[in-house]
């Protein structure tokens, strides 16, 4: 569908990548992932159509129909939210049109005339035409995008121009989704959503029936949705078979592998140099010197550059609270009309992981500002406890900083206990490295502004840490080592955050936010779907027991009148083991194929075994949904 032949791109004097070969299928759901500064947002501009290569050429299929979403910069006006995402629809309003008109010239035909019939024909070739493109679901089609994209009912009539960026981003993103393009490019498509719309995104690509390729700083979602990685790292684009988890145990082995040819290479290398050295003059021996020497200059080095720096940090260990940190006792939040919260009760205590979730506007930030205390309440009591110190980083916690101050000098004034030295080392661990430290904050990106913010909060040290969104503007690596930090945190903390994987491996409880009220939650986010998916099962319906029961029973047995053929019973338990020997012939064969994927050979056949891989997961899926259905009627 889409193919790059020997591609390169060039920023400046810098190489981003070079003799990329990639085949790109119609069904293919890929994940682009790679450091900062690799090239992954140009290589997906280039696939757009957006960007030209510098070398090699790329191909598509005609006709395609390409969809591009960048990170941000969109914006709609003009138009009402609904009328905008129903616009990508213009061409079949138009066969709706020529239908309306069709009707009204019948309507002034005389039945019996050739003209009539010829109108009718007209209608009714039309009508099949706006059948076949799902024309009557279209308003269907467009709600539920929008609700699933987080816009209530109420909002799809408002103007466009209403919306801030993130929201116009979502208005973007439901044109596409839409649109159905056959390549859907999206660049960090959850930037902007919150944890629900996330989850129902995820839903969506799961059946999405055209390829995909994602850019993605959310390692459960690319889990979740892709089934191919391509990497782009060291001037290469790489493809890996399977989602995100995966491809990190194939990358470390392809590491290891290139490690140890990159070590072979170098002792070929000194072995070389020592024997040209020593026989270079000796006249018995200096052709071969010549050969060893004509050796060395064609031999492609390999290099192996070096990894991305990560942020490393570790929270100072603060001193300890008392067993209670927080207590809500009736708490009711109100904006004018507007109710936030409606008698929210509960305690937070010393220790505790707490993850706010709930839909976009339930009262997540507020909740938090509630805690911090700025926000006043409306109605009940709210205790803070005994030795409790808080820090508060909010989402738009850049905007508190000084535009004018140079980097070193705030952080300076912020912590004065701190040697220059010190302070320039944690620096440095945010990637803020030599003359970076001296830089004024107003010309930092907003990224680098919230690393910033992050790493000035380390230095006040607090036993209760509220961070709303403080994942935001970091990529992946510097997410995991901030899970990190916070998992070692001996304080307690309080979080929103739409990072699925970053809540799943942090939450020790869940607050869900919602209706006016706060409910309290056991474990993780995975936990807390359960619990909730448990509370949504209907009630058990009451069976009635055509078994008589004696008066020296103490439990009346339900008989469920259910009688197995033991010749069934027998053919159910064969057909459970022939399933279950299937599914273990398939998982060695998938293994094979994705060890093979493991060592890079060429893009033709690394396509060939990704595909028979696929297959084989495929078949394996099949296989277990037959071992589940057997296994059911046997129990």
């Amino acid at each position: 569908m889409i193919q790059l032949t020997n591609a390169a791109k060039r920023f400046g004097p810098k190489v981003l990548f070079d003799d990329v070969n990639w085949l790109i299928g119609p069904k293919d759901r890929i994940g682009l992932v790679g450091a900062n500064g690799t090239g992954k947002s140009t290589l997906m501009k280039i696939i757009a159509n957006i960007e030209q290569l510098d070398g090699g050429e790329i191909s598509r299929m005609r006709n395609m129909r390409l969809g591009y979403l960048p990170q941000d910069g969109l914006r709609m006006e003009g138009r009402s939210v609904f009328a905008e995402c129903a616009s990508v629809f213009e061409p079949i309003r138009q066969i709706e049109r020529e239908m309306e008109a069709a009707l009204e010239s019948m309507a002034d035909l005389d039945h019996e005339s050739d003209a009539y019939a010829a109108a009718a024909e007209r209608f009714s070739r039309l009508d099949n035409a706006f059948r076949a493109k799902d024309g009557y679901t279209i308003d269907m089609q467009v709600g539920t995008i929008l609700t699933g994209l987080g816009f209530s009912k109420d909002e799809w009539g408002k103007p466009c121009e209403e919306f801030s960026g993130g929201w116009q981003m979502r208005i973007a993103l439901a044109k596409l989704l839409l649109e159905k393009p056959e390549a859907l490019l999206l660049d960090e498509p959850t930037n902007h959503l919150d944890l629900e719309a996330r989850n129902w995104l995820e839903e969506y690509l799961h059946d999405y029936p055209n390829a995909f390729i994602l850019i993605s700083h959310d390692r459960y979602f690319l889990d979740v949705t892709v089934s191919k990685i391509v990497e782009v790292w060291n001037k290469k684009a790489t493809i890996f078979a399977g989602n995100y988890t995966h491809y990190q145990k194939q990358k470390e082995e392809r590491l290891e592998q290139l490690r140890a040819a990159q070590k072979n290479q170098q002792d070929r290398v000194a072995q070389i140099e020592a024997f040209v050295d020593r026989f270079r003059a000796k006249a018995t021996k200096a052709k071969q010197a010549q050969s060893r020497i004509k050796e060395l200059e064609k031999m492609e080095m390999i290099e192996i550059p070096e990894e991305e720096p990560i942020i490393h940090f570790k929270f100072p260990t603060p001193k300890p609270s008392g067993r209670i940190v927080a207590e809500f006792k009736g708490v009711a939040k109100s904006y004018g009309t507007k109710k936030v919260f409606d008698n929210a009760n509960f305690t937070i205590e010393r220790g505790d992981r707490i993850a706010l979730v709930g839909h976009n506007g339930a009262g997540k930030s507020t909740l938090i500002k509630l805690l911090t205390g700025l926000e006043g309440l409306s109605a009940g009591e709210y205790k803070l406890g005994h030795n409790v110190e808080f820090d508060y980083f909010a989402q738009d916690q850049y905007k508190a900083l000084d535009p004018q101050s140079e980097i070193l000098d705030d952080l300076c004034a912020t912590a004065p206990k701190a040697t220059a030295t010190e302070l320039r080392g944690l620096l440095g661990c945010f990637l803020f490295r030599e003359d970076d430290v001296f830089k004024k904050i107003g010309v930092l990106s907003g990224g680098e502004r919230n690393r910033y913010a992050l790493c000035k909060l380390l230095t006040q040290p607090s036993n209760f840490v509220l961070l709303d969104e403080p994942t935001n503007h970091l990529d992946m690596r510097a997410k995991e080592v901030l899970l990190e930090a916070l998992k070692g945190y001996e304080g307690t903390v309080v979080f929103v955050s739409h990072d699925r994987y970053f809540i799943d491996e942090l939450a020790k409880k869940v607050f869900e936010v919602g209706n006016g009220c706060v409910t309290v939650y056991s474990g993780n986010y995975e936990e807390y779907l359960r619990a909730k998916s448990r509370q949504a099962e209907p009630a058990p319906v009451a069976v009635a027991i055509d078994k008589p029961v004696f008066a020296h029973e103490d439990k009346p047995v339900a008989n469920t009148g259910k009688r197995v053929n033991p010749m069934m019973l027998k053919k159910l338990e064969n057909r459970l083991a022939e399933v279950e020997a299937e599914i273990a012939r398939r998982e060695a064969a998938l293994a094979d194929f994705e060890s093979k994927l493991s060592n890079y050979t060429g893009a033709e056949e690394s396509q060939r075994l990704a595909n028979a891989a696929a297959a084989e997961r495929e078949a394996i899926e099949q296989l277990m949904a037959e071992w589940e259905a057997v296994s059911e009627q046997l129990n």
